[in-house]
């Protein structure tokens, strides 16, 4: 039961995502953002599995404003190109709570 409701949350997370970082990012490229500062960082994904850390990078590079560069599976870290480096925090925050916490529970990891 708790794998089915992983996947139902994972779903609506992607949904709800993808919509909110669409308008944001439709705003940044048609009316532009002062101080839009856009680059690379790192995320870790913990404990999550290969195959999993490659699911999430899938929804990460499939919502609007970031894509995944490179998955370092020696570190467990996730480089990514985010189109606003501004947003940084709250975008690590958004996917760790949306979408890592839900794959650990189908991957098996105890949270």
């Amino acid at each position: 039961m708790k794998k089915l409701f992983a996947v139902f949350m994972l779903i609506m997370n992607f949904i709800k995502s993808a919509v909110i970082s669409g308008f944001e990012t439709a705003k940044i490229i048609i009316f532009g953002k002062y101080g839009m500062n856009s680059g690379l960082t790192d995320i870790s994904y913990g404990e999550l599995s290969e195959n999993t850390a490659s699911l999430l990078g899938a929804i990460i590079t499939l919502t609007p404003g970031t894509t995944l560069v490179n998955i370092d599976t020696e570190n467990n870290v996730m480089v990514l190109h985010m189109l606003d480096l501004n947003a940084r925090e709250q975008t690590i925050k958004t996917i760790q709570r949306d979408f890592c916490d839900h794959l650990k529970a189908l991957d098996g990891v105890h949270l």
